[in-house]
């Protein structure tokens, strides 16, 4: 009997291991921070990329709700962010979120654009560790001059 019992665990014993030792490749999550300079609702080439916004990113489980895991990062010069996450996510719903933008000027988030789902666990095929969110934006207090030619380029045109 204690035969068999050695021998199972001596089985499962490098499975444990190899589930317990943390992942040698961290998943990268990517994603950019702008101000939508024309109140337009979407990015366009008057939009700029802020720097020092805060965005974070968090994961809740399923079922319940709860929060597992949460983490903060800065944007830098051209308004990217990258959050390292050691852990699968298999189950959970992550997002990343605006938390607050640098300028006082462009700082109402933008109703639609202020988180992006992102999948972090690698049973779904994705060989690639890096996990880009959509951009996320932030409304600027009024349009800036010049707002109105850009905003003619996305106006429907009947023929």
């Amino acid at each position: 009997m204690s035969k068999a019992v050695l021998l199972v665990v001596l089985c499962f014993l490098p499975v444990l291991a190899i589930a317990a030792r943390p992942n040698k490749n961290p998943f990268v999550v990517r994603g950019r921070v702008y101000c939508d300079t024309c109140l337009a609702g979407f990015e366009t080439p008057a939009s700029t990329y802020i720097h020092g916004a805060v965005v974070r990113l968090e994961c809740k489980d399923r079922r319940t709700m709860e929060l597992t895991y949460s983490h903060e990062a800065r944007t830098d010069s051209t308004g990217s962010y990258k959050i390292l996450v050691n852990e699968d996510h298999d189950d959970q719903f992550c997002d990343a979120m605006l938390v607050r933008s640098s300028q006082l000027r462009c700082s109402n988030v933008s109703p639609g654009h202020d988180r992006a789902r992102v999948t972090l666990t690698r049973f779904n095929g994705i060989a690639s560790d890096d996990r880009f969110a959509n951009n996320m934006g932030f409304l600027r207090d009024a349009a800036m001059p010049g707002c109105a030619d850009i905003m003619k380029l996305y106006q429907e045109t009947e023929d």
